[in-house]
Protein backbone atom coordinates (compact mmCIF):
# COMPACT_ATOMS: atom_id res chain seq x y z
CA UNK A 1 0.00 0.00 0.00
CA UNK A 2 1.55 3.24 -1.14
CA UNK A 3 0.48 6.48 0.83
CA UNK A 4 1.33 10.35 0.30
CA UNK A 5 0.98 11.94 3.55
CA UNK A 6 0.50 15.95 3.88
CA UNK A 7 -0.20 18.20 6.42
CA UNK A 8 0.19 21.78 7.27
CA UNK A 9 -1.18 22.95 3.87
CA UNK A 10 -2.79 26.25 4.94
CA UNK A 11 -4.15 26.98 1.69
CA UNK A 12 -1.05 26.40 -0.26
CA UNK A 13 -0.93 24.51 -3.66
CA UNK A 14 1.92 25.55 -5.18
CA UNK A 15 3.91 22.47 -4.79
CA UNK A 16 0.90 20.52 -6.43
CA UNK A 17 1.69 19.81 -9.81
CA UNK A 18 5.14 18.84 -8.97
CA UNK A 19 3.82 15.76 -6.80
CA UNK A 20 0.83 15.46 -8.59
CA UNK A 21 2.07 11.46 -10.56
CA UNK A 22 2.60 10.74 -7.17
CA UNK A 23 -0.61 11.33 -5.84
CA UNK A 24 -1.80 9.47 -8.99
CA UNK A 25 -0.03 6.09 -8.08
CA UNK A 26 -0.60 6.43 -4.76
CA UNK A 27 -3.24 4.06 -3.03
CA UNK A 28 -4.08 7.05 -0.75
CA UNK A 29 -3.57 10.65 0.52
CA UNK A 30 -3.69 11.00 3.92
CA UNK A 31 -3.88 15.32 5.78
CA UNK A 32 -2.57 15.56 9.26
CA UNK A 33 -4.43 18.91 9.59
CA UNK A 34 -4.65 22.38 8.86
CA UNK A 35 -5.77 22.57 5.18
CA UNK A 36 -6.46 26.58 5.52
CA UNK A 37 -5.15 29.02 7.60
CA UNK A 38 -8.65 30.22 9.59
CA UNK A 39 -10.41 29.22 6.29
CA UNK A 40 -13.77 27.63 6.10
CA UNK A 41 -16.01 25.14 3.52
CA UNK A 42 -15.14 26.92 0.70
CA UNK A 43 -10.98 26.68 1.47
CA UNK A 44 -11.51 23.48 2.38
CA UNK A 45 -13.47 22.51 -0.71
CA UNK A 46 -10.74 24.15 -2.83
CA UNK A 47 -8.04 22.02 -1.08
CA UNK A 48 -9.77 18.69 -1.13
CA UNK A 49 -11.03 19.07 -4.86
CA UNK A 50 -8.12 20.54 -6.12
CA UNK A 51 -6.05 16.79 -4.89
CA UNK A 52 -9.08 14.76 -5.74
CA UNK A 53 -8.36 15.62 -9.27
CA UNK A 54 -5.26 13.84 -9.00
CA UNK A 55 -6.51 10.98 -6.23
CA UNK A 56 -9.81 10.75 -4.72
CA UNK A 57 -8.88 8.70 -2.04
CA UNK A 58 -8.54 11.06 0.61
CA UNK A 59 -8.49 11.06 4.56
CA UNK A 60 -7.94 13.86 6.85
CA UNK A 61 -8.27 15.46 10.41
CA UNK A 62 -8.37 18.91 11.07
CA UNK A 63 -5.74 21.31 12.84
CA UNK A 64 -5.78 23.50 15.08
CA UNK A 65 -6.27 26.50 12.29
CA UNK A 66 -9.06 25.02 10.73
CA UNK A 67 -12.68 26.57 11.81
CA UNK A 68 -15.15 24.19 12.84
CA UNK A 69 -16.68 24.59 9.14
CA UNK A 70 -13.17 22.47 7.40
CA UNK A 71 -14.10 19.83 10.07
CA UNK A 72 -17.79 19.61 9.27
CA UNK A 73 -17.38 19.56 5.48
CA UNK A 74 -14.73 17.16 5.91
CA UNK A 75 -17.23 14.80 8.07
CA UNK A 76 -19.85 15.41 5.39
CA UNK A 77 -17.78 14.08 2.75
CA UNK A 78 -16.52 10.94 4.41
CA UNK A 79 -13.28 12.35 4.32
CA UNK A 80 -12.83 12.95 8.07
CA UNK A 81 -10.49 10.83 10.10
CA UNK A 82 -11.48 12.45 13.49
CA UNK A 83 -12.65 10.70 16.05
CA UNK A 84 -13.33 7.48 13.54
CA UNK A 85 -11.79 4.55 12.48
CA UNK A 86 -11.84 3.52 8.94
CA UNK A 87 -10.55 0.30 6.67
CA UNK A 88 -8.87 0.65 3.35
CA UNK A 89 -7.12 -2.17 1.84
CA UNK A 90 -6.69 -4.34 5.32
CA UNK A 91 -5.27 -1.35 6.98
CA UNK A 92 -7.32 0.37 9.59
CA UNK A 93 -6.52 4.33 9.74
CA UNK A 94 -8.34 6.06 13.00
CA UNK A 95 -7.67 9.91 13.83
CA UNK A 96 -8.21 12.82 15.96
CA UNK A 97 -8.06 16.44 14.49
CA UNK A 98 -7.26 20.25 16.24
CA UNK A 99 -4.65 20.68 18.44
CA UNK A 100 -3.48 21.34 22.39
CA UNK A 101 -4.80 24.52 23.86
CA UNK A 102 -1.71 27.09 23.54
CA UNK A 103 -2.01 30.82 22.38
CA UNK A 104 -5.99 30.48 22.23
CA UNK A 105 -5.77 32.45 19.18
CA UNK A 106 -6.09 29.34 16.74
CA UNK A 107 -9.90 28.17 16.45
CA UNK A 108 -9.35 24.57 17.46
CA UNK A 109 -8.02 24.19 20.35
CA UNK A 110 -8.88 21.42 22.95
CA UNK A 111 -7.37 20.48 26.74
CA UNK A 112 -5.37 17.66 27.58
CA UNK A 113 -8.35 16.01 29.49
CA UNK A 114 -10.61 16.18 25.74
CA UNK A 115 -8.01 14.19 23.66
CA UNK A 116 -7.82 11.48 26.54
CA UNK A 117 -11.49 11.09 26.64
CA UNK A 118 -12.33 11.09 22.89
CA UNK A 119 -9.47 9.31 22.34
CA UNK A 120 -10.66 6.44 25.05
CA UNK A 121 -14.06 6.57 22.77
CA UNK A 122 -11.77 5.80 19.19
CA UNK A 123 -10.64 2.77 20.96
CA UNK A 124 -13.87 1.16 20.96
CA UNK A 125 -13.68 1.59 17.00
CA UNK A 126 -10.23 -0.17 16.24
CA UNK A 127 -10.26 -3.94 15.37
CA UNK A 128 -6.96 -4.60 17.19
CA UNK A 129 -6.41 -7.90 14.32
CA UNK A 130 -5.34 -5.14 11.88
CA UNK A 131 -2.80 -3.06 11.22
CA UNK A 132 -3.72 0.33 12.51
CA UNK A 133 -2.59 3.68 11.12
CA UNK A 134 -3.10 6.79 13.25
CA UNK A 135 -3.48 10.69 12.19
CA UNK A 136 -3.45 13.61 14.28
CA UNK A 137 -2.79 17.24 14.20
CA UNK A 138 -1.04 17.16 17.25
CA UNK A 139 2.13 15.36 17.90
CA UNK A 140 2.96 12.98 20.81
CA UNK A 141 4.71 14.33 23.65
CA UNK A 142 8.10 13.60 24.54
CA UNK A 143 9.21 12.95 20.78
CA UNK A 144 11.25 14.54 18.13
CA UNK A 145 8.01 15.62 16.17
CA UNK A 146 6.62 17.71 18.97
CA UNK A 147 10.61 19.17 19.67
CA UNK A 148 10.43 23.32 19.63
CA UNK A 149 14.26 23.73 20.27
CA UNK A 150 16.26 21.27 22.24
CA UNK A 151 14.59 20.78 25.34
CA UNK A 152 11.35 21.73 25.19
CA UNK A 153 8.45 19.20 23.84
CA UNK A 154 4.60 20.54 23.22
CA UNK A 155 2.87 17.29 21.97
CA UNK A 156 0.21 15.68 23.85
CA UNK A 157 0.82 12.98 26.48
CA UNK A 158 -2.92 11.41 25.54
CA UNK A 159 -2.13 10.71 22.24
CA UNK A 160 1.73 9.26 23.44
CA UNK A 161 -0.43 7.11 25.30
CA UNK A 162 -3.24 5.35 23.06
CA UNK A 163 -0.16 5.52 20.48
CA UNK A 164 1.61 3.22 23.60
CA UNK A 165 -1.88 1.32 24.05
CA UNK A 166 -3.16 0.54 20.32
CA UNK A 167 0.44 0.21 18.91
CA UNK A 168 0.07 1.06 15.35
CA UNK A 169 2.25 0.98 12.79
CA UNK A 170 2.49 4.16 12.00
CA UNK A 171 1.60 7.56 13.53
CA UNK A 172 1.36 10.84 11.41
CA UNK A 173 1.13 14.08 12.34
CA UNK A 174 2.03 17.86 11.71
CA UNK A 175 1.82 20.88 13.93
CA UNK A 176 4.86 21.65 14.72
CA UNK A 177 6.53 22.90 10.92
CA UNK A 178 10.24 22.73 12.38
CA UNK A 179 10.08 18.96 13.57
CA UNK A 180 9.56 17.88 10.37
CA UNK A 181 11.33 14.26 11.14
CA UNK A 182 10.72 10.50 12.13
CA UNK A 183 10.63 8.65 15.34
CA UNK A 184 10.14 5.92 16.79
CA UNK A 185 7.56 5.31 20.07
CA UNK A 186 8.25 1.64 20.73
CA UNK A 187 7.16 -0.17 17.75
CA UNK A 188 5.49 2.87 16.15
CA UNK A 189 7.12 4.39 13.11
CA UNK A 190 6.34 8.02 13.97
CA UNK A 191 5.88 10.74 10.55
CA UNK A 192 5.71 14.71 10.82
CA UNK A 193 6.55 15.37 6.86
CA UNK A 194 6.55 19.00 7.29
CA UNK A 195 4.23 21.65 5.91
CA UNK A 196 3.49 21.14 2.10
CA UNK A 197 3.15 24.89 1.98
CA UNK A 198 7.04 24.70 2.41
CA UNK A 199 6.81 21.60 -0.21
CA UNK A 200 7.59 19.03 2.40
CA UNK A 201 5.54 15.39 2.69
CA UNK A 202 6.42 12.02 3.21
CA UNK A 203 5.55 8.93 1.06
CA UNK A 204 4.82 5.84 2.99
CA UNK A 205 5.16 2.08 2.31
CA UNK A 206 3.26 -0.48 3.47
CA UNK A 207 4.03 -4.28 3.12
CA UNK A 208 3.07 -7.17 5.07
CA UNK A 209 1.38 -5.38 7.93
CA UNK A 210 4.60 -3.46 8.42
CA UNK A 211 6.13 0.30 7.57
CA UNK A 212 8.27 -0.93 4.67
CA UNK A 213 9.43 2.57 3.84
CA UNK A 214 8.87 5.97 5.20
CA UNK A 215 10.49 8.64 3.59
CA UNK A 216 10.50 12.44 4.00
CA UNK A 217 10.47 14.71 0.94
CA UNK A 218 11.07 18.07 0.12
CA UNK A 219 10.16 19.90 -3.23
Amino acid sequence: MKIIALTDIHGHLDYLPQIAPQLASADLVLIAGDLTTFGGEAQAHRIVSSLEIHNPHILAVHGNCDRQAVEEYLHLGEIALDGRCVTVNGVAFAGIGGSLSGSGTTPNESPESEFASRLEELKSQIDRDRPLVFVSHQPPWGTKLDAVGADRHTGSKAIGDFILETQPICALSGHIHEAATTDTLRDTTLINPGPFAHGRYAYIEIEDNTVKTAQLRSL
